[in-house]
């Protein structure tokens, strides 16, 4: 039993069933017991292996991406580079590697990174130290200054911000709680009607017994995205696991070391992730701001260069190394791994050239 599985078997039968989207941000978040909270939740420790960590091409062609998108606002100087859940720092220090060639974006570039864990910020000043760039770190987004044009780039950032479900009944919608029973945790759906309207409109009228899966706290996250873009100008580039219409159904999950286990069993030990809903991110994106796709990522890798950087890489490896890059980059672009469950939207101003691998 986790030390949060207790606190919750005391404070339950105190303070009432706890709401999903509360439990996940407790399992997930909790200052002291949260998974996010403590040690290291990326790699052959954690639960999770993110893009990152798999290969160098995959934040070489993001930040080429980020980078031309630095030169379509017209070469800022200075720039914020503003990444979301920068895990131990290997994507930005591929980023600033890559466009590190530019001596001018290196100049003008100003890093901030979003991320509450102390122990990931440890991480990521150690990844990070040999760059000379000036890196800011926040505690949320919030905090950072509205000043001047930014880039954002979150991978796998949405699918870690808590869901709710609710299920139809002949009454309405009820919503899923968590409970206790027998001295342990177990799910509970309310008897109370929750009102329908953060439901998308195309699936408020679905079937008895039928569920759905929200997240107010994704497009809180989104709305702020934007305000950061209206606010400042600029381009955001979210990469997520997920789907690109509003769909039924619940794909709750938790994951601990790689192996998937009940999301009751042990909370502040385990992952706790949901597929994003893309078509409701985009339903956040206000004019003058403009959403581009989502695209699988496999297709946004291989049209930004995935083959090239492939053949460039394996010609001055081993024939183990240059094996172990060729699996690599079939793990990122393959339709049967990541290539086609991980999608991409880009977020720019209305009237631009969409960014390059969103072309229609």
């Amino acid at each position: 039993m986790t030390a949060l599985t207790e606190q919750l078997l005391r404070l339950i039968p105190v303070n009432g069933p706890l709401r999903l989207d509360h439990y996940m941000a407790m399992a997930l978040m909790h200052p002291q017991h949260g998974y996010y909270m403590k040690g290291s939740p990326i790699g052959a420790e954690g639960a999770f292996t993110t893009a990152p960590e798999i290969s160098q091409m995959f934040g070489e062609l993001l930040g080429a991406w980020l980078h031309q998108q630095w030169q379509s606002l017209g070469c800022p100087s200075p720039v914020d580079i503003l990444e979301l859940g920068p895990g131990r720092g290997t994507f930005m220090a591929d980023v600033l590697r890559v466009t590190g060639l530019d001596p001018a974006f290196t100049r003008a570039a100003n890093v901030r990174l979003v991320e509450p864990s102390p122990s990931l910020r440890a991480m990521q000043q150690d990844r990070l130290r040999p760059f000379a760039v000036p890196v800011t770190w926040h505690s949320s987004l919030a905090s950072v200054p509205l000043e001047g044009p930014v880039l954002i780039f979150a991978n796998e950032v949405f699918d870690a911000l808590p869901v709710r479900h609710l299920k139809r009944g002949p009454k309405g919608w009820h919503e899923r709680y968590i409970d206790v029973e027998e001295g342990r945790l177990v799910w509970r759906f309310a008897a109370d009607v929750t009102p329908d309207v953060l439901i998308p409109a195309a699936l408020r009228q679905s079937a008895d017994g039928a569920i759905v899966e929200i997240s107010p706290a994704r497009a809180g996250l989104m709305a702020e995205i934007c305000g950061h873009l209206q606010t400042r100008d600029g381009a955001a580039l979210i990469i997520d696991y997920g789907y690109a219409q509003s769909q039924l159904g619940e794909t709750l999950q938790a994951l601990r070391r790689h192996q998937p286990v009940d999301p009751l069993q042990c909370p502040g030990e385990a992952d706790l992730t949901a597929h994003v809903d893309f078509e409701a991110l985009r339903a956040v994106v206000p004019s003058p701001l403009e959403a581009h796709g989502p695209v699988a990522q496999g297709d946004l890798l291989r049209t930004l260069g995935l083959a090239a950087r492939v053949t460039r890489l394996q010609a001055e490896a081993s024939a183990q190394q240059s094996a172990a890059i060729a699996q690599a980059a079939h793990r990122l672009a393959d339709e049967q791994a990541m290539g086609q469950l991980f999608k991409a939207l880009a977020i720019c101003h209305e009237g631009r050239p969409p960014p390059p691998g969103f072309a229609p």
